[in-house]
């Protein structure tokens, strides 16, 4: 994933399915910190927050405000 806009079109996609999840059966917090392999939320949170972290550093970037 390249664009800064395709990063954030990733995490609302993400954003969207966790909601949907989390409406029709709940997410406990164990599952959402201390998944399962396999399950539905296994590596959301790491690839989320990586995904959060590109965007930041691509915006500091943008604005010549990062190293």
């Amino acid at each position: 994933m390249s664009s800064k806009q395709d990063k954030i079109k990733k995490m609302l996609e993400m954003q969207k399915k966790f909601i949907e999840l989390d409406r029709a059966r709940g997410v406990s917090a164990e599952e959402y910190f201390t998944p399962e392999d396999g399950a539905e939320l296994s590596g959301y949170r790491e690839e989320y927050s990586k995904l959060a972290m590109d965007v930041v550093d691509d915006a500091h970037k943008e604005k010549g405000s990062h190293a």
